[in-house]
Order: structure tokens, then sequence, then C-alpha cells
């Protein structure tokens, strides 16, 4: 047998060949010969879908949303802690019917509780007493709103936002503030009177004790008899006791809070120069930071007059504003030991709010 009949039938055929063809002829393919130059589009396979890929997506779906909810009513409903919130104020009805928030407190609704984040209002004709035994207690007058900014350990913070306050403070010094639109007054251990009228306006009055008042590093002490006020924008102006002439209490206000040209200022600070007493050293001691380089010779000279420096005070140092030489002057004044202030005001050296 030739091979060329195995490839195109030509040659002598062997027998067991044509039998092999004659049974498997059957089989043989009688169609078109395909195109194998045109590749075929590939599709791909879909799986079957299957319940049980279902029930497990639904099972995890659930578990997740049972873990969400759960941890959301965790925080929703726990009870705050002495860190977070501290304890509340008591707050009693003294006149008419403070709220607290939308709820009064009225003659028959008993006292109520004022803690962190919450608003006492009195209107026109209400009265409130707020108290907390290891702090204090406030009266609150009529027309006021106040606010807990903070009631944890060592740390109580009040928002006098309008109206009057008559606080007795027990706490140590420095554990307690209250916060105006326009100043901080840092307790010190004290009695005292807070008005903040709707522009911002502030004004406060010492009775027993002493209190700081500050803002941004501007400060003012303001011993027992003493009062002090505050603008907004500006800060506290410069303390300074109610019994002092008329004439010296309007030249200071025009000194903190006008705007005066050089020859108005030199004049005002005369007046104040001339009409001080010994006991208005509290307003020229504090007035030696708040004047011109210029102004202080004359201004140290007349202090030193009414109230002689200690032994260490020099003038030299009161001039270029040695902070331990003045804190050594305030001391000898009798007012109060200033180091009370430099130990505890770091407390509260957070910036106060904004002032309008």
């Amino acid at each position: 047998m030739k091979d060329d009949y195995l490839w195109d039938g030509s040659g002598e055929p062997d027998p067991q060949v044509q039998k092999l063809e004659t049974v498997l002829g059957r089989y043989r393919h009688n169609q078109p010969a395909p195109a194998f130059d045109q590749v075929a589009e590939i599709r791909p396979v879909k799986r079957p879908w299957r319940f049980l890929n279902l029930r497990l997506s639904m099972q995890l779906g659930a578990v997740a949303a049972c873990l969400v909810v759960s941890v959301a009513l965790y925080f929703y409903l726990r009870p705050p802690t002495v860190d977070d919130r501290g304890p509340s104020w008591e707050v009693a009805r003294l006149a008419g019917a403070p709220r607290i928030g939308l709820k009064a407190v009225g003659a028959n609704a008993g006292t109520g509780k004022l803690s962190v984040g919450q608003t006492l209002v009195t209107d026109s004709s209400s009265r409130a007493n707020i108290t907390l035994n290891e702090t204090g207690t406030i009266d609150v007058d009529a027309g006021s709103r106040i606010r807990v900014v903070q009631s944890g350990r060592g740390r109580k913070r009040l928002s006098l936002e309008r109206g009057t306050i008559h606080a007795t403070i027990w706490a140590p010094p420095g554990e307690f503030v209250v916060d105006t639109p326009s100043a901080v007054a840092v307790d010190l251990g004290c009695v005292y009177t807070l008005q903040v009228d709707d522009s911002g306006v502030g004004l406060l009055r010492t009775t027993l004790g002493w209190v700081g008042f500050k803002l941004n590093g501007h400060e003012s002490f303001i011993p027992a008899g003493a009062v002090c006020a505050t603008r907004p924008k500006i800060g506290p102006g410069t303390p300074y006791f109610e019994d002092a002439s008329a004439s010296f209490r309007e030249a200071l206000s025009r000194f903190d809070f006008g705007v005066n040209t050089p020859a108005e200022r030199n004049a005002l600070l005369g007046i104040l120069l001339v009409d001080a007493r010994k006991k208005d050293a509290l307003t020229l001691w504090h007035l030696l930071s708040r004047v011109s380089d210029v102004e202080r010779p004359g201004l140290y000279d007349r202090l030193a007059a009414l109230a002689p420096p200690p032994a260490g005070v020099t003038r030299e140092g009161i001039l270029r504003l040695d902070r331990q030489m003045l804190d050594s002057w305030w001391n000898a004044l009798g007012f109060g030991d200033v180091f009370v202030w430099r130990t505890f005001e770091h407390n509260w050296s957070d910036p106060p709010p904004k002032a309008k």
C-alpha cells in the first residue's frame, strides 16, 4: 500500500484499510469544514444561584445590624460619669417661675437639677438659687440666663450670658469660674456680684475675699469693696473702690474704655494721680502695666508716695515691669497674696468665649 492513499485516496488501497473505512463510514462528517480564522465569542459561565448563599448573607447582615444598634444604645443610655458631667446644681425657686430649658421650677414643682449643658432662665418676675454643696451657692436675679459649662472634680464653670448673680463660694481658690461675654471671673474664695447687660457690658463687685478678672492675659484683681467694669472686645478695666471721688471714677472709665487723643489721655492720667488716696493704690498698681513707658515714671512716683514699695522692689525694676517686683508690691498693699492667683489661674488657661 502506498502512503498516498491514506492522504488523498490515490495509489493501491489496502484491503484492511478499505474494510475499516466501510465500518466507520457511518460516522463520516458530511458538513462544511469550520472557519478556524474566526474566533468564537467566549461567554462567562453563570453559576447557579444557591439558596444557602442568600441565607448566609442575611445572617451576616443581621449580626452587623445588631452590633450597630447595641453600640448606639450603649452610648445613648449609659449614665454620665463624674468625669464626663459631674454633679448637678440644685435649683430652688425664690420667686416666679424660673425655667431649666422648657421645664418650670415653680411653687409646686419642688427643686430642679441643673446639669452640664443646661440653661437656667429667669424672666422679669422670677428669681432662683442654685447650690452645689462642694462649691457654693448663687442667687440668680430676674432677667438672667446662666448655663453650666463644666462640673467635673476641681473644675466648676458657669456662663452668665446676661443678668445678675450673687455668688458665695467656699470651694478652694481657683476651682470655680464664671464666663461672661467679655471676661472670665476666677474665684479666689469670696463673695461677689456679677452683672452682664444685653450688650455684653459687665460689672463685678466683690464684698468678701477677692476675684481675678481676665481676658487673653489682661488681668484685674478685685478685692473686697472694689468693683471692675468690663467691655466686649476690650476685657476688664482697672479696679477701683466705690467710695473714690466721682472725678476719679469718671476719669478712670474714660481712660479704660474711651477713645482719647494723647493729650486727653495725659489729662485723664493727671486727674487720677491728683485724686488718688492711699487705698487707691489698688488702681495705680494696675495702671503700671497699662500706661506707656513715658507715662510710667510719674505713675511710679505717685504710687510710691502713697504706698512705698517693699524691700527688693526698685524703681528701675518697676519701670521695666519686672513681674516678681510687681507681685511683691501687690502683696505689700494688703489686698491678697498674688501667689494664689499665679498658682491656680493656670487651671483656666483655656481661652474664654469670644467676646461680642
